[in-house]
């Protein structure tokens, strides 16, 4: 049974924020410290954010996407065109690494902001 008390917090906007690696609660404060560490609260608006727990949902949602988009860019590349494979090896390795990079830390953030807005993980809205 829900509260009426509770503050409902929009999904979307939080996962967009989250997309840009920003404080799902304000969007100013930066999520991450590094790479993938989460700040334990945010620097502007002070929301505690140690509640998360994104463990290995980012890095399989990465590899997930980037073998959506990657296999049947490859099927079509080499069914197209017949590169030599070194070549072919070469393009895709570099593509596969640069498109899980650049999605890795985005993921973990949509990860991260989809939980506080949920209230999961002991992100509930205070009473």
């Amino acid at each position: 049974m829900t509260d009426i008390t509770e503050i409902e917090r929009a999904t979307w906007p939080a996962l967009w924020k989250g997309w840009r690696r920003r404080c799902p609660s304000c969007g100013s404060g930066p999520l991450l410290t590094g790479y993938l560490k989460v700040r334990d609260h945010c620097t502007v608006c002070r929301e505690e954010l140690h509640h998360h727990r994104a463990d290995d949902g980012p890095a399989y949602l990465t590899i997930l996407i980037v073998g959506h988009v990657m296999a049947p860019m490859l099927l079509f590349v080499f069914t197209t065109f017949r590169p030599e494979p070194l070549i072919l090896f070469t393009i895709f390795a570099v593509g596969c690494v640069g498109l899980s990079l650049y999605l890795l830390p985005r993921l973990k953030g949509v990860i991260v902001a989809f939980q506080w807005a949920r209230g999961m993980h002991g992100f509930a809205p205070p009473a």
